[in-house]
Parts: structure tokens; sequence; C-alpha cells
């Protein structure tokens, strides 16, 4: 289990902690494109635990900031999107894009000090229907990272955006924990319950994989393997600096996606899932022809508000249970709780808004929790002790080679060549589905301790 000092390390994320000064090294998706209109109503956006307003302006321009004025603090959330610029509806000082201020209306010329003044401003870039802010220190942010649905056009693309109420770390474990996949989604029913061929009846058939994990030159990775009727079935999936994830429950060959889990502050994560629109799409058919129960793949939404934490929030949380249906639960799914998101959000959710690692009993089974948590908090250390770059930050290429899916195989083979080697679709930097090359090296085996 990770010790108090390792768990505050982990988990927060403010300014000046060294999690938070990590999650700054790199660029970090934010909002939709679609959330900001040219001349718009400025954005509230909690990011790294930094209260921020982003804003379009008239040309079309992203501006992100520090939602206080710097003339008397006042929130610019009120203020007057217009004219390439938003101004503060306390004395009128207006502010572009980048922070300096443009105009101080209520000073006398001779008085007026605006070329002293700029509101704190990040760095912000819009690609593919996507708005990025970069928080770090560097003058020249580095590069965005090419993962794969990020580099495809908007048309290709689905994405969307779903908040959590707990700390980034433990919303992001539950998509590096393989075997509570045969559970908490699938524990209703066997394998037998499926038509034969349906990938989705393996992780139900064997509910106890045998994990192997290793390091790669942006984090770790995962091979899941269960024999089953004389075949092996693998999930591979891996975690990517500073807070990426994919779900393996698609076909190795092409299945391209990327999930973020984003600090907004150390209570609340905002998860971005970006998926091409060629992934195959996984069947939950059952013999009898039903759908299986829990499933449901519609995101039911509160109406957004504008308060700090006002985004994105599904419709069932705590105060209902997540929706909870026991007599569902009793004979139709495992859970009783329609959704595997909602599924994900009631467990870590129910964990607390900072888990308490002192109470966990991290076995086998959580071998990629282990080493991902292992390899964060090093990082964050190297960091803050002799100011090493984290993983990616400055080969943002790298990120083309995070994949994951499932698939089968007749024989037993090495798992690290078979994540490496595999034939598979990837996503060129211009956009093209092409072939993905292999990686030699890559990912490179570490012991794995099955207890801390």
């Amino acid at each position: 289990m990770a010790s108090a000092k390792e768990n505050d390390i982990l988990t927060r994320v403010g300014p000046g902690t060294p999690m938070g000064e990590l999650m700054r090294q790199y660029w970090i998706p934010a909002a939709l494109a679609t959330e900001l209109a040219a001349d718009g109503a400025p954005l509230r956006l909690m990011l790294l635990g930094e209260k921020l307003i982003a804003f379009r302006d008239s040309a079309g321009r992203i501006g992100v900031m520090d939602h206080r004025c710097p003339h008397r603090c006042a929130s610019l959330f009120f203020g007057r999107n217009e004219n390439e610029g938003l101004r503060c509806v306390y004395h009128g000082w207006k502010f572009d894009v980048s922070g300096a201020c443009v105009e101080m209306p209520n000073v006398p010329p001779e008085y007026d000090y605006k070329a002293k003044v700029r509101a704190r401003a990040y760095r912000a870039m819009e690609r593919n229907g996507l708005i990025w802010v970069y928080m770090g220190p560097r003058t020249q942010p580095p590069e965005l990272p090419a993962l794969e649905p990020a580099l495809l056009p908007e048309s290709e693309v689905s994405m969307f955006f779903c908040q959590r109420e707990c700390n980034w770390a433990q919303a992001l474990e539950g998509d590096i924990d393989t075997s509570h996949f045969g559970f908490l989604h699938v524990g209703g029913v066997n394998g037998d319950d499926f038509p034969p061929g349906n990938m989705s009846r393996y992780p139900a058939a064997n509910r106890q994989p045998e994990m192997m994990v290793a390091r790669t030159e942006l984090g770790t990775v995962y091979g899941a393997r269960r024999l089953i009727d004389g075949k092996f079935y693998w999930r591979f999936a891996p975690f990517a600096m500073p807070f990426w994830t994919i779900a393996p429950d698609g076909d190795f060959d092409r299945h391209i996606m990327a999930r973020a889990w984003v600090p907004m502050d150390d209570h609340h994560t905002m998860f971005l899932q970006m998926t091409w629109k060629g992934n195959a799409p996984r069947s939950r058919t059952l013999k009898s022809g039903e759908w299986m129960a829990g499933f449901t793949h519609k995101l039911d939404y509160l109406p957004n508000s504008t308060d700090w934490h006002g985004r994105w929030r599904l419709r069932h949380n705590a105060a209902s249970d997540y929706g909870i249906d026991r007599q569902a639960q009793r004979n139709k799914s495992f859970t009783g709780i329609d959704g595997v998101l909602l599924q994900d959000q009631a467990v870590t959710e129910s964990m607390g808004a900072v888990l308490d690692h002192d109470l966990e009993h991290l076995g086998y089974s959580d071998l990629m929790v282990i080493q991902t948590r292992r390899r964060l908090i090093e990082a964050a250390q190297a960091l803050q002790r002799d100011g090493t770059v984290p993983p990616g930050v400055d080969n943002p290429q790298a990120y083309l080679a995070v994949h994951a899916g499932d698939l089968l195989m007749k024989e037993e083979r090495d798992w690290q060549e078979i994540y490496r080697n595999f034939p598979r679709v990837s996503v060129a930097p211009d956009g093209r589905i092409v072939a993905a090359p292999a990686r030699p090296g890559w990912p490179s085996s570490v012991a794995a301790e099955a207890h801390e």
C-alpha cells in the first residue's frame, strides 16, 4: 500500500504540489470546442485546483485565464466578451486572450498603466474539436501529444466528457484494473450465455486473469491472460503520463480510442473519452437475443450549470444511489446499476473523495495499480528533486504507441512481443489510418511485486 506521504503526493494537484507540478508539464484537454462561441459567454473551468475562465474572442481565438480581474479581483466570469477581449464589468478593464490589459477606461490617459498589467493567462490550443490548455512554466510549450484519436478529423471521432466526484487517481485506477470487469460489469452472466465467437464471453468465462505488467516509455502497460477452451484470451491496456488510459474492450487490431482523467481539483475529476467511429462495436447480445442487462450506452446528464463543478454531471449520482435497482440486481444484473460508466462511478466515488490507502489490501490482481502509482510518484519526485522532465513531454510522438484491445491466440507467445508486433491499424500524424509500425524494445519489463 502507499504510505501517507506517497498518497499525498499522488492525490494533491494544486499549485506547488509535486503531482500538480507534474501535471502542469503537459497539455490538458479542458473543453469541447463547441462549448465556446465567438463573443459568447465565458466558461468557468476548474483545472488542477485553479479557478479559470475560458472564452473565445471575436476572431475565434481561445483565452484561458485566472477568473479574478487583476485590478480588484472581481470575477471575469461576469465580464463582457466583446471586440477582441473580455471586459470586467466592475471598472471596464479589458483583457485579450494573452491576458494583456488592452483598455483601462476608468483611468485618465495621463495615469493609464495598462502596459504594466496582465491577467494570469495560460496558452490554449484548439485541435479537431477539442480545446487544450498548457499551465506549465515553459515560454514555448511542448507539442500536443500524438494520441491517435486526437489526430483524427473531428468528423471521424466521437467525444464526450463526464464528471466524477472523487480524486483523479482512484477514478483512473478503475480503468487499469482488468479483473473488476468480470464482476462489476459482466458478473451477472456466464460465458455460456453468449453465442460462439462473441468476445464478451471470455471475461465472463474466466474471472481470474493471469497478470503481467511492464513499464513503458510513457508509463505502464498490462497483459491479462485467460485460458479458455484451449485458446488464450488477452486483454492489453496502458497507462500513459500524466492521466491517459485506453479501455481494452475492443478488437486489438483496430481499437483507436483514448481516455483522460483530468484533475479538476483534489476531489473532482473530468473524464474525457475520444473514440474513432471506425472502431468495431462490441456486441453484448446474449444467446437469448436480449441485450445484456446493465450495458446501456446512453449517458443521461443533468443540465449544465455555471458553477465550478457544473458541467457534464450524470443525472444519477450518490444522492440517488446511482439509480440502483435491487430487483434487477437479484435476477438480471450483478450491480443493479445501468451503464458501465455509472457502475464505475458508483464504486470509485463510494471510496470517498480521496481514498485512504492505509485501508487497502493490494495483491496479485492489483499489479497494474501498484506499478502505475509507483511510476507516477517517482516521476513527480524526480521533477521536484532535480527537474527531470516527465516522460512524454518532449517526445509527443511516443503516444502513437499507446494502444489497447483484446484478442484470441491459439498458441502461447510472449505477451510483450504480441503487444509490440501484432498487426493493427494506427493513425499517422496527418490523420490518415495506416498500418502501425512495430516498436522494438517497447515496453521494457520490470519486476512486479504482488504486495507493497
